[in-house]
């Protein structure tokens, strides 16, 4: 994809366009941040017409055969295209500052490295050496069953999804679930319908929460609701590699 529109020099448009603040207070607060009309249209359209060209992934899992829903995504390949590889180098030095308070917050010992080379180190120190981010496509009937993306010992407890598609044009259906564990209650569960260009950052794992003694962990999983029609793409972000 070197040679398509999604050039470094855009990034800094897009970087500048985030309210990283409001991104901050959210994760904070909630465990995610919707942050709306991140990606520009032909991005979108660029990714999603590219989805058929075998050679920029490592794999393609068919999410059925799993058990995992009903779907197919890809992992790309290293290198990665080149505006995945500049949101995991620029985006991760800003989310690695809350993660790191979430660590304090929770009294875990774990401190993320300032940089992505640093978080890159450490995935390799552990054998993990394969690209994690990866592009998603449901169709009719397609979802995905909750879970969560860790890969392996190294986690970094933040990603990022990219929406590929309009929601009430190019599909019905397919909203994005998280569920969020609250101890000693009934999980809560959060709905979303980001529209095209959107970018949701979301917890991997679990997320800090205060309460009246103090700090608890919170586990939280996300997955697809069933698409009731058409075509959904999103592009994932994670800032890990993977063992396998």
């Amino acid at each position: 994809m070197d040679s398509s529109p999604l050039k470094t020099k855009n990034l800094d448009e897009i970087i500048g366009g985030i309210d990283w603040q409001k991104a901050a207070d959210d994760m904070h607060a909630k465990g995610y941040s919707l942050l709306t009309k991140v990606l520009p249209g032909e991005y979108c359209d660029l990714f999603v017409g590219r989805y058929d060209q075998e050679r920029i992934y490592r794999k393609t899992v068919t999410m059925e055969r799993h058990r995992f829903g009903l779907g197919e995504y890809k992992y790309f390949n290293y290198p990665l295209p080149e505006f995945i590889q500049k949101v995991r180098e620029t985006f991760y030095p800003r989310l690695s500052l809350i993660a790191n308070d979430w660590m304090r917050n929770l009294s875990i010992e774990t401190r993320f490295p300032s940089d992505f080379r640093g978080l890159k180190k450490l995935c390799l120190d552990h054998s993990q050496t394969k690209p994690t981010p990866l592009i998603l496509k449901y169709g009719k009937g397609g979802f995905n069953t909750l879970h969560q993306d860790l890969y392996g010992v190294i986690y970094f407890p933040m990603q990022l999804a990219f929406f590929l598609n309009e929601p009430g044009k190019d599909y019905t259906g397919g909203e994005f679930v998280m569920t969020e564990q609250v101890p000693r209650a009934q999980s809560k569960a959060i709905v979303l319908t980001p529209k095209k260009g959107d970018m949701i950052i979301f917890t991997t794992n679990f997320r800090p929460v205060k309460g009246i003694r103090g700090y608890y962990r919170a586990a939280m999983r996300h997955g697809v609701s069933e698409v009731t029609g058409g075509e959904r793409h999103t592009v994932g972000v994670i800032f890990h590699d993977a063992v396998t």
